[in-house]
């Protein structure tokens, strides 16, 4: 069992896959994709053959066949349901990033890649890198997982819809006029995972590592950090005013990351 903390500070236990339950799902899928390659090859070349094509053509149709259905099958399978291909799904696996949340295409890709040139088949020794990475990782992350930034878990049902975080409203004006492009996701997931476990720590640590939170964020942002308020409303402001410019319009349940008596706004902001 592994803890994560997703993108909208919801803090989730899922289990980690192990190589047996994983391996069972590649096998599932290898037939897969053994069995739409056959038969893709078998159209292909019946179209060509009474067209007289030359074995280059055929050779490069086999090649480009092979290597579609090897990097294209768990690409698409996995951005269209969300981190499940037919072997994961009918194991109960999922893949998500290593915060928990969903993975896209961008992540789908760099794992299918990796799989087929590093980790199964042309650097892989099919499936032995895999293998070993694996067990040298403590959450089972094969190459292409940690080139994607993703773990795979039993995830039988979905993942929860996330939960929107709450500005302090004499903290709306300010954060509305940053310019959050240039906060890189580690330092927004650290955040995020201060957000989500403020009430487990002490007030001390509250202090200095909010204090260093926001130290950090505003030198990246480039602004600087509204004075005589607490580091929590500073962060919660910011990361609110993240959610609200990437996420759907609300769709889901709101919390509030402060949970203190507020501050009186002070003059100018």
């Amino acid at each position: 069992m592994a803890e994560f903390t997703t993108g909208e500070a919801v803090a989730l236990e899922l289990p980690i896959a192990r190589i047996p339950t994983r391996a069972t799902a590649f096998l599932i899928d290898v037939l897969v994709q053994g069995t739409l390659a056959f038969m893709l090859l078998f159209l292909f070349v019946a179209m060509m053959l009474p067209a007289g094509a030359d074995s280059a053509w055929l050779q490069a149709v086999v090649l480009i066949t092979v290597v579609g259905v090897l990097v294209g099958y768990p690409v698409t399978c996995e951005t269209v349901w969300r981190g499940r291909t037919l072997g994961k799904l009918m194991l109960g696996l999922r893949v998500v990033r290593a915060d928990g949340g969903p993975v896209d295409f961008r992540h789908a890709l760099t794992r299918g890649l990796a799989g087929a040139i590093v980790d199964f088949w042309m650097l892989g020794a099919f499936g032995a890198v895999a293998v070993v990475t694996s067990l040298c990782s403590p959450n089972a992350r094969r190459v292409g997982d940690v080139l994607a930034g993703t773990v795979v878990v039993h995830a039988q049902r979905a993942l929860p819809a996330p939960l929107l975080a709450t500005a302090p409203p004499w903290l709306t004006g300010w954060s509305a006029q940053l310019e959050l492009a240039g906060l890189p996701e580690d330092l927004a997931l650290a955040v995020r995972q201060y957000l989500s476990r403020f009430r487990t720590l002490t007030p001390a640590a509250q202090h200095e590592l909010g204090s260093a939170l926001v130290v950090a964020v505003c030198t990246r942002l480039q602004v600087p950090p509204p004075q005589e308020y607490p580091p929590l409303q500073i962060l919660g402001a910011i990361i609110a005013e993240r959610q609200r410019r990437v996420l759907p319009p609300p769709m889901f349940p709101v919390f509030p990351v402060a949970p203190m008596a507020p501050l009186q706004p002070q003059a100018g902001w």
